[in-house]
C-alpha cells in the first residue's frame, strides 16, 4: 500500500529538470513563450465551441439568467485556477495536473489523473474536432459546395436521424416538409455506401482538421504560438463586432421572464457551459516552455479566465436580448440572432470566426495531451518513447503524432453530446484534485517555495458554516430534495454531499484555507450535476486505467527503481 502513495520530492523534480532527467541524448524544449503568449493560448482554448454552440442550448435551457451559471463556472474555475497558478509556480515542469497529483497525493492518484487528463484532452479535442467539421460543412453548403452527407457525421448522428425521418415520413408527410439538419441525417444513412448491412458513414472534415493541426503541433512551438496569437486576434475582433452591433438590436422585453425555467433550467446547462470553459490548465503543460514559468503563468491563467467571463456573460446578455430565448435551440445561435435581422453578411462572419476558434481551441489540446504523457513517460509509467523529444523541432515527437491518431480516428466515428459530457467530467475531476493539493501543501510543517501563493483565509469557521447553512437552506425551501437522492439517479450528488461534509469537518479540526476548500467543493458539485450513466462511464474509463497501472506502470516506476 505504501507504494501506491509514494511521492515526488519538489527538490528532486527541479533536480532532474535541470539535468536532463539524468539523459545523455536528452533535447530540451524551446524557451519561447511569454505572458501574453500564454493568456493568448488561454484564450484560445476556452473561446470556442463553447461560445458558437453550445451557449445557445444553454440560453435556451436558462433563457436569460444563464449568466448565473456562466458566473458561478468561472468562480469555480476561478478558485481552481489559483491552485494551478500556486502548483504551476511551485513545480514549473510539463505534466500539469499530473505532476501536482504525483507532489501532493502519491503515485496512484498521479497516475488516476494522467489517465483522467487523456480523457480530457483527447476526447475534448474529439468534440471541437467534430463542432468544426459542422460549421466548416455548413459554410461549404451555403456556398455551394456540397461534400456528401454521409462523410460529414457519425453513424449514430445518422441512423437517429434516419428512424426519426423515417417515422415522420410514415404518419404522412413529405422529405421537404423536415427540418433541414435531420433531412441531412436521413440522406446520410440512405445514400451511404455498405458491405452486407454494413454502412460506412464517417466525419471526413473532423479527422483532416486534427490531422492538420498536429502537423503544426509537431513542428514546433514557435509555429504553434503564431498561429494561435492570429486565429485569437481574429475571433475577439469578431466577439466584439458581435456585442457591439447586436447591442445596437437588444430588446429589453425579451429578457422578460429572465430566468424562465427557475434554478433547474439554469443548471441545465452545466455540461455546456463548463465545457466553453474547458482549457485555461491546458497552459500549465507548458511550463517548460515558458521564458519564466513562476511568473508567467499564474498571470495568463488568471488573465485568460476574466476576460473569457466578462465575453461569456455579454454574449449571453446580447443573444437573450435580440431574440426570445426559445429560439436559441441551435448549433450556430450567433449566426441565427444576425440572419433574424437580416444580415446575412455578419452572419457569414460569425460562421468563418467558428471555424477560426474551433481550430485554435483544438490547436491548444494537441499541444497539452503530448506533454502530459512524456511528463508519465520521464516517471516510468508510460514506455520511454513517450517523452521522446524531436532534435529538430523540439517538440515530443511521438506522443505527438500519437496524439494525432488518438483524436483524429475516434472523430471519425463518436457522437458529439457523450464526448462533450465526458470531457466536462474529467475536467471537473482534475480540478478537484488540483484544489485537494493545494490544501495538502498548505498542512506541511514545511510548506515549498513559490512565487505565487493562494491567498490564505481561514475556513475553520467559514466553511462547516455554509455546509450547515446549506442543509438548513435546502430543508426548509426544497424538502423533498435529500429524500430524492435514496436512488441511482442521485447518486452523483449524494456523493457530493458526503464530501463536503467530509471536508467542513477537517476544515474546522485543521483550519484548512478557505480559497481551495471552495474550489473543490464548487467543482465537485458541478460534477454532481452530470448523470448517473455519465458519471459510470468516467468510473470504467478510470477502472481501465487502474488496470494498466498495475499491469505496467506500477512496477516500471523509477520511484519503484529508486527502493
Amino acid at each position: 500500500m505504501q507504494s501506491l502513495f509514494r511521492k515526488k520530492n519538489i527538490n528532486k523534480i527541479l533536480a532532474d529538470a535541470a539535468s536532463g532527467y539524468g539523459d545523455a541524448d536528452h533535447v530540451s524544449l524551446h524557451k519561447v513563450l511569454g505572458v501574453r503568449d500564454l493568456t493568448f493560448f488561454g484564450i484560445a482554448a476556452i473561446i470556442g465551441a463553447g461560445i458558437f454552440s453550445s451557449i445557445g442550448k444553454a440560453c435556451f435551457d436558462g433563457g436569460p439568467s444563464v449568466i448565473f451559471l456562466y458566473i458561478f463556472t468561472a468562480f469555480a474555475c476561478g478558485f481552481a485556477a489559483l491552485c494551478y497558478a500556486e502548483f504551476a509556480s511551485t513545480v514549473p515542469v510539463s505534466g500539469s495536473a499530473y505532476t501536482y497529483a504525483y507532489v501532493a497525493f502519491g503515485e496512484i492518484f498521479a497516475w488516476i489523473i494522467g489517465w483522467d487528463l487523456l480523457m480530457e484532452y483527447a476526447i475534448g479535442n474529439i468534440a471541437v474536432a467534430i463542432s468544426w467539421s459542422d460549421y466548416f460543412t455548413h459554410l461549404l453548403n451555403s456556398g455551394g459546395i456540397h461534400i456528401s452527407d454521409w462523410l460529414t457525421m457519425d453513424y449514430s448522428t445518422a441512423h437517429s436521424g434516419y428512424l426519426e425521418a423515417s417515422k415522420l415520413i410514415s404518419e404522412g408527410k413529405t422529405i421537404t416538409e423536415l427540418d433541414a439538419s435531420l433531412v441531412e441525417k436521413y440522406n446520410a444513412f440512405i445514400q451511404s455506401p455498405k458491405l452486407g448491412s454494413m454502412r460506412f458513414i464517417l466525419d471526413l472534415p473532423a479527422f483532416m482538421i486534427v490531422a492538420f493541426i498536429t502537423a503544426i503541433v509537431f513542428v514546433g512551438m514557435k509555429e504553434s504560438r503564431a498561429t494561435s496569437n492570429l486565429l485569437v486576434i481574429f475571433k475577439l475582433m469578431v466577439i466584439f463586432l458581435i456585442i457591439v452591433l447586436g447591442g445596437y438590436y437588444i430588446q429589453p422585453e425579451n429578457w422578460t421572464p429572465f430566468s424562465p425555467n427557475g434554478f433547474t433550467g439554469v443548471m441545465k446547462g452545466v455540461s455546456a457551459v463548463f465545457f466553453a470553459y474547458v482549457g485555461f490548465d491546458a497552459i500549465s503543460t507548458t511550463a517548460e516552455e515558458c521564458k519564466n514559468p513562476q511568473r508567467d503563468l499564474p498571470k495568463a491563467m488568471i488573465y485568460s479566465l476574466i476576460i473569457c467571463t466578462v465575453l461569456y456573460v455579454a454574449l449571453a446578455l446580447v443573444l437573450t436580448g435580440m431574440v426570445s430565448y426559445t429560439k436559441l435551440n441551435v448549433g450556430d445561435p450567433l449566426a441565427l440572432i444576425f440572419e433574424e435581422r437580416g444580415m446575412p453578411f455578419i452572419a457569414g462572419i460569425v460562421a468563418i470566426s467558428a471555424i477560426v476558434a474551433t481550430a485554435s481551441v483544438l490547436l491548444v489540446f494537441q499541444m497539452g495531451q503530448p506533454r502530459i504523457w512524456m511528463a508519465m513517460s520521464r516517471d516510468g509509467l508510460l514506455p520511454k518513447i513517450f517523452s521522446r523529444v524531436h532534435p529538430v523541432y523540439k517538440t515530443p515527437s511521438f506522443s505527438t503524432l500519437l496524439t494525432g491518431i488518438v483524436v483524429a480516428v475516434p472523430a471519425l466515428f463518436l457522437n458529439l453530446d457523450v464526448v462533450i459530457s465526458l470531457t466536462s467530467i474529467g475536467t471537473l475531476f482534475a480540478f478537484v484534485l488540483v484544489c485537494g493539493g493545494i490544501i495538502i501543501l498548505h498542512q506541511l510543517p514545511d510548506p515549498p517555495e513559490s512565487k505565487f501563493k493562494v491567498p490564505f483565509i481561514s475556513g475553520k469557521f467559514i466553511v462547516p458554516f455554509l455546509f450547515v447553512l446549506a442543509i438548513a437552506l435546502i430543508n426548509f425551501f426544497v424538502p423533498a430534495h435529500f429524500p430524492g437522492l435514496l436512488n441511482l439517479e442521485g447518486f452523483p450528488m449524494m456523493l457530493f454531499w458526503l464530501v463536503a461534509g467530509i471536508v467542513s469537518y477537517f476544515s474546522f479540526r485543521r483550519n484548512f484555507s478557505l480559497l481551495p476548500v471552495l474550489g473543490l467543493i464548487s467543482c465537485f458539485y458541478l460534477m454532481a450535476q452530470e448523470s448517473h450513466t455519465n458519471w459510470l462511464r468516467f468510473l470504467v474509463w478510470l477502472l481501465i486505467g487502474l488496470a494498466v497501472y498495475f499491469l505496467y506502470s506500477h512496477k516500471n516506476s523509477k520511484l519503484a527503481k529508486l527502493k
